[in-house]
């Protein structure tokens, strides 16, 4: 049995907000304290989780929360025996942000929600609670279509907003990470997101996030069928050479890491545009061998600043968090990531 300690393993806490709502067919969000013990209660043969990635807006947190009200919410996550890693900033329209692609008032707030996140990320270092672990961002330009009316340009102001925010993350000590997800304009292909990393040109300061759930979509070229690396009924062997040449591009940007499962749909509740789905870890229909595919994307990661890993469970069902196993069954296929690439 492998004694790795690195990277350390993270749940997420958006699964209790995103998707969720009081609008029609929406279930209702799923508070933080809650979203805690469910992670806390996990025990796999006496390993737990060692910390949670966490997502900066209502109803779990204030954005513009007191400096005091953020250190009780530190507080309280230190108290389950948590650190806190990578964070999520509210870059959306909605939200504190608005689209990365849009017009200089647009542009304006993104920032904003950058700087709101790096505020926050500093109160968590300050307090010890936080001592790894990036921010998320995303284009926030919902959908690809208004993206192709004009791709090179609209490519061409994402990177210049996450440039500007590249800098103010830099100027706190933080690193951005961009979450490839078919659903955001201008990421939406693993081919158009390569561009816009290297157009954004900042390694240092603005890296990416993969999610396995939401990359298998770009394999199979969801919203970019010009992208597409497999087709439909491919072979094993065709997966794993595609699966390849996809990592060996986007791994040497890749500084967060999704653990996550993939039935091959898409999926969309309340605003959050069709995506990815993410499936349980033990889905009879998942589409990935979760461990095998981890150890692509977690290759040299310790040379790359990874130090955890995050289990992404977006749009579960309610019931589904509700159960005890659920978390059991990430947190030993967490364990089984960690084992078979994880480092000291």
């Amino acid at each position: 049995m492998s004694q790795h300690t690195l990277p350390k393993l993270h749940n997420a806490m958006w699964p209790g907000l995103v998707g969720k709502g009081d609008g029609p067919d929406q279930e209702p969000a799923i508070s933080l304290e809650q979203m805690l013990d469910w992670t806390a209660a996990a025990n796999v043969n006496g390993r737990k989780f060692d910390g949670i990635d966490y997502f900066l807006f209502h109803p779990h947190t204030d954005p513009n929360a007191s400096d005091d009200e953020l250190f009780r919410i530190a507080d309280l996550i230190a108290s389950k025996g948590f650190s806190v890693g990578s964070l999520v900033a509210p870059v959306w329209p909605g939200t504190v942000g608005d689209s990365a692609m849009g017009d200089d008032a647009a542009q304006q707030k993104f920032l904003d929600a950058v700087k709101v996140a790096c505020r926050i990320a500093g109160i968590f270092n300050r307090h010890g609670v936080r001592k790894y672990g990036v921010i998320r961002i995303d284009s926030a330009e919902f959908g690809v279509s208004k993206w192709r009316e004009n791709a090179k340009a609209n490519t061409s102001r994402i990177a210049d907003t996450f440039k500007k925010a590249a800098k103010i993350a830099a100027d706190h000590g933080e690193r951005l990470a961009a979450e490839g997800e078919i659903c955001w304009a201008g990421m939406h292909s693993w081919r158009d997101m390569l561009n816009l990393l290297e157009e954004v040109g900042m390694p240092e300061s603005l890296g990416f996030q993969a999610d396995l759930a939401h990359t298998y979509l770009y394999l199979l070229g969801y919203n970019a069928p010009e992208h597409a690396l497999v087709k439909e009924g491919y072979s094993e062997a065709d997966f794993w050479a595609a699966y390849e040449q996809m990592t060996d591009k986007l791994r040497p940007w890749t500084i967060d890491f999704h653990v996550a499962q993939n039935d091959g749909h898409v999926h969309g509740a309340g605003s959050h545009d069709k995506t990815g789905k993410h499936c349980p870890a033990d889905d009879p229909n998942g589409k990935l061998d979760i461990v095998k595919c981890a150890g692509y994307w977690l290759k040299d990661g310790a040379k790359r600043g990874i130090q955890h890993i995050c289990w992404d469970g977006c749009m579960f069902p309610n019931a589904t968090l509700a159960k005890p196993e659920t978390w059991n069954t990430i947190l030993s296929t967490m364990i089984k990531v960690q084992n078979a690439h994880g480092w000291n």
